[in-house]
């Protein structure tokens, strides 16, 4: 029989979806399941955006350029330009989505065995991305204790090693919505500048942070234009999860011209979505202040309830629209699938994402699981309910 390759052996689940067939059995079941495992909003699409394809008259859907449709990048650089961040639109190349972007910049900057040094927990999938590029992923562990705030900077000087060659962060962080500030910034800079290694931020959360705090991206950081990579998407920021387009933005011209290689050897990013992706760019302010203001009300809803409950903790975000709980069980994993298979209150459950898969350390983050609030006010309430009334009847 043919043998299956170690590193697809290796490749982890998504702790977001493998629950998925448990959920789908929950609901031919006659369950109704609240689905907070998965950061797909509910809010609109910008209606500029669905106008854009609805009025496309184009007889054939053909190539865009590989590193995306050149009038896109330049909208792109205008809107950069707008939030403080000077790029050109040659400083941007398109990609399918966030995940592409995060895997074209993994492989342009490392070999296999190399290093990369993340915070966590973090994006689960940068666990994939990494065993995919062949590539050590070396954890700092920040803690629900200190809200996910960035560990010390020696945490991070006593890790570096000559494989080395990149520390990634998420900001705002997925899955803990924690926001580094300015000054921790400036710290990750200089240890960057320091020891000669790339800086990733995956800032797709950008546009979403609260509590009257701005954002501080790597791209406005003096001196660190050789230095920093940022992965952007519009997944979240206009509620275009489908539409699967990100971007790569570097002042690094040798960078962006070896990841123009690997988007060339994919031919290019979707045409649709990127015409869709254009127009959301004229996209009003007043959207996306509603926007915040709503995940705001369901932040403040969500942490109030969880609060509330007797042994769960659970960390305040500051950005994007997730939060880990740690609860008072031994096992997520065994609790979520639990509450699909076994569990109704009132014929509801809920669907949650264990946290053990967004940590790279064996044995951290077992009895966390992440929340996702892109649901209602009234469906954020039920839920919790549930999660409260499972949690009297659970048995590890």
């Amino acid at each position: 029989m043919p043998v299956i390759s170690q590193k697809g052996i290796n490749m982890p689940e998504s702790p977001i979806r493998k629950l998925v067939p448990y959920a789908e059995a929950a609901n031919k079941q006659g369950k109704n399941v609240y689905y907070l495992n998965i950061g797909q909003p509910d809010i609109k699409t910008p209606q500029v955006a669905l106008d854009a394809i609805k009025n496309q008259n184009i007889e054939t859907i053909a190539y865009s350029r590989s590193e995306g449709a050149e009038s896109y990048r330049m909208k792109i650089a205008e809107y950069y330009k707008r939030n403080d961040i000077n790029v050109s639109h040659n400083d941007i190349i398109v990609t399918t989505g966030g995940s592409e972007a995060l895997l074209f910049a993994f492989g342009s900057i490392m070999d296999k065995g190399d290093e990369i040094i993340i915070p966590e927990p973090f994006y689960a999938n940068y666990n994939g991305f990494s065993i995919a590029s062949g590539v050590n992923v070396v954890p700092v562990i920040s803690k629900i204790e200190d809200n996910f705030a960035l560990p010390p900077i020696e945490e991070f000087e006593k890790l570096i090693t000559p494989k080395t060659k990149a520390i990634l962060i998420c900001n705002p962080g997925n899955p803990t919505g924690y926001l580094y500030s300015k000054e921790e910034i400036k710290q990750l800079a200089a240890i960057v500048k320091k020891h000669d290694l790339f800086l990733i931020a995956d800032e797709v959360y950008r546009e979403f942070v609260y509590d009257g705090i701005e954002h501080y991206s790597i791209l406005q950081e003096p001196g660190l234009e050789d230095h920093a990579i940022v992965i952007d998407s519009v997944s979240k920021r206009y509620s275009m999860c489908g539409a699967r387009i990100g971007y790569l933005v570097s002042k690094n011209t040798e960078f962006i011209t070896t990841g123009l290689k690997f988007a060339q050897a994919r031919l290019s990013p979707p045409t649709l979505a990127q015409i869709a992706s254009e127009a959301a760019l004229d996209t009003p302010q007043s959207y996306f202040d509603d926007v915040k203001e709503e995940y705001v009300k369901r932040r403040n809803i969500l942490i109030n309830a969880l609060e509330k409950i007797e042994g769960v903790k659970v960390a305040k975000p500051n950005g994007a629209f997730y939060c880990i709980a740690e609860l008072p069980v031994k096992n997520a994993d065994h609790f979520a699938k639990w509450l699909l298979e076994s569990f109704d209150y009132n014929n509801d459950t809920v669907m949650v994402a264990p946290a053990a898969g967004f940590y790279s350390t064996s044995g951290v983050g077992l009895n966390q699981i992440r929340i996702a609030y892109v649901l209602n006010e009234d469906s954020l309430i039920k839920a919790v309910k549930i999660l409260e009334e499972a949690l009297k009847v659970y048995k590890d």
